[in-house]
Formats: C-alpha cells, sequence, structure tokens
C-alpha cells in the first residue's frame, strides 16, 4: 500500500441528506438537535450537499459547526449542481420544500469553482475540507453517465486537483452510487476519497473485488454511505429508495435470521461490518432526529461474537474473503 492520503475521521460520520428534508420536512429545532448529538457522541466528520434541500441541509450544518473548534471536525461537500434563484421552489426531489433555488448541473472548471465558493457563503465557513463530484454516475438530460464522467474529469475533477495543490482542500474525489466511475477515476486521475452509497453493504459488495484493492494499492479511501441500503436494514421495505427487490428481502431475512440467533441487532451488524475493510475511513448513516444518533453510536459499539460473521460466510450471505470486525 502507497503512503496514504486525506482521509475523513471515523467509523462513524454524519450524512447530511436527510437534513435536506429528504422524502418529508424536518423542522429546524430537530435538525439542530441531531446535529449536536451527532457532535456529543463523538462524531467529527460531516457530509452535505447543494442538491440536498436546494442548500437546505448546507445552512444547517453550518449553523452547527461554526460554534465548534474549526480544527476538530472535518466537513465535506459537494460540486456538479449550482443553485440558482427561484421563488417559484421548483421541486429538487427526493427533496421537499427545500430552500428556493433551482438545481442546475454543472461540471465545469469555472463552475466548480463557484460551487465552493456558494458553499462556503451558504455553510459560513471559511473552506471545506473535503469536495465530492456529485453524482457523475447518473444519466443527465439524456447523456449516458460515461459522457457525464468524461466532463467532469475535463472540468471539476482539474478544478479541484489546482484547489487541493493551493491548500483551499484537502482532499478530492467522486460521490456516487456505482462502482465504476470510481475505478475510472483512479485509472485516470489522482483522488484521494470516494464517498460510496449502497455499494458495500450486507447485502451487496460490488466494491470488494476490484475498487477496494486499487484503493488500498493507491492510499485512496472510501466512505461508506447508505449503509443500511436506503432502509432495508433497518427495518424498512426500500432498497436504493424504491420498493426492495423480492430477492433481497428474502436475503435481507436470511441475514436477520442469522443475527437474532446472536443476539445480534441487525443494524449494529450493518454498520460494523461496513467499517472493518481497510479501505473504509468512515461510515456515514443519515438521521433526521437526535434518538437515532444516539442509536448508530450505540450500534456501532454493540459486541458482536465472531461466530456470526463465520455463519453469515458459511451461508453464503458473505463473502469469503469480505474482512470482517475483529
Amino acid at each position: 500500500m502507497t503512503d496514504s492520503r486525506f482521509a475523513p475521521p471515523g467509523p462513524l460520520g454524519f450524512g447530511g441528506a436527510p437534513l435536506g428534508n429528504m422524502f418529508d420536512v424536518v423542522d429546524d429545532a430537530t435538525a439542530e438537535e441531531a446535529l449536536a448529538a451527532a457532535w456529543d457522541t463523538g462524531v467529527r466528520y460531516f457530509d452535505t450537499a447543494p442538491h440536498y434541500g436546494s442548500g437546505l441541509s448546507e445552512h444547517r450544518f453550518g449553523n452547527m459547526l461554526r460554534a465548534r473548534p474549526r480544527e476538530e471536525f472535518t466537513l465535506s461537500t459537494k460540486v456538479g449542481r449550482l443553485l440558482l434563484p427561484d421563488p417559484g421552489r421548483p421541486e429538487n426531489p427526493p427533496f421537499v420544500q427545500g430552500l428556493p433555488f433551482r438545481v442546475e448541473h454543472d461540471y465545469s472548471y469555472d463552475g466548480t469553482m463557484r460551487s465552493i465558493e456558494d458553499s462556503c457563503q451558504r455553510l459560513g465557513l471559511a473552506r471545506i475540507d473535503v469536495a465530492y463530484i456529485h453524482d457523475v454516475a447518473e444519466d443527465h438530460h439524456g447523456a449516458a453517465w460515461e459522457e457525464v464522467f468524461a466532463e467532469a474529469m475535463t472540468g471539476a475533477a482539474r478544478a479541484l486537483m489546482a484547489l487541493r495543490d493551493q491548500g483551499v482542500i484537502k482532499a478530492w474525489g467522486l460521490g456516487v452510487n456505482r462502482v465504476e466511475p470510481c475505478v475510472l477515476a483512479l485509472e485516470q486521475s489522482d483522488p484521494d476519497v470516494f464517498l460510496l452509497a449502497g455499494r458495500y453493504s450486507l447485502l451487496n459488495q460490488p466494491a470488494l473485488g476490484r475498487l477496494f484493492p486499487m484503493c488500498l494499492e493507491r492510499g485512496v479511501h472510501v466512505v461508506v454511505g447508505g449503509p443500511y441500503n436506503s432502509g432495508l436494514l433497518a427495518g424498512g421495505d426500500t432498497f436504493e429508495y424504491a420498493d426492495a427487490p423480492s430477492e433481497m428481502i428474502a436475503r435481507r431475512d436470511r441475514i436477520a435470521e442469522l443475527c437474532e440467533r446472536h443476539g445480534v441487532d441487525i443494524r449494529a451488524a450493518a454498520l460494523q461490518f461496513c467499517a472493518a475493510h481497510p479501505a473504509v475511513a468512515a461510515v456515514i448513516p443519515g438521521a433526521k432526529r437526535a434518538a437515532k444518533v444516539r442509536e448508530n453510536a450505540r450500534l456501532m459499539r454493540e459486541p458482536i461474537p465472531a461466530a456470526l460473521w463465520s455463519d453469515l460466510k458459511d451461508a453464503g450471505l458473505l463473502p469469503r474473503d469480505a474482512p470482517t470486525p475483529g
């Protein structure tokens, strides 16, 4: 493994999408309590994005973090979407009742520079630590994700490397929900860290085969988003923000049965499994309420017998070569 690059502190961080009113409205007081609970439980890595509530999540993060010593936390946000004033409050799903701004995709060099400045103003902070290029793994306006990725590499990536070299930011990477663009970024550029959502979890591990070994070789870190697979591993019935396929529900149920046999909360197994891989710097479940934040902190510390991991592998529910806690 090469010398390690900048890594967000873990094992537990705070994902900011829910505080952008993801799916339903969270009032300011509840959001403030959730962020304060994260700080009080020892979380020192906070991730947000302009997309989350059209700037609402960034505003809320800034309101809390400005009162904390700047050198004691790591903050990441994202580029690739500019926010333009729009009193009509256009829809920005899956967020509801966000701020009055229209989201416009922009992966250009100049757009990225503007995005960083805009984020600092929304946060009320002079700098961020990590900038992720957001959602280059999605198709935009009829363009395939490969085209979006190529545009981002020639524009946004070049801008973020310049900002890193100037010391404006400490690290850059991609914030995506697919493995393939991360592999391409490692082959074509010089990222420091990836935020990968839903691609390394108790339910599925497509990052394990190629991406994680490449990251270890390059000293590149991974932040795991969506450790509960958008709810399926936390008692819900959604997978990747849609109704869960029957095969995934059946797989979840088999994992839950083994967890119950060992007296383990499946959510604790989900969080701790993600954190156990040496490429993973932090795991960032989202939360809307302080009680859930405190619960995640407890679950990350819950003792889990080694026999559970052995049984999951023996049942074919985890790959044999997947690192496990302890």
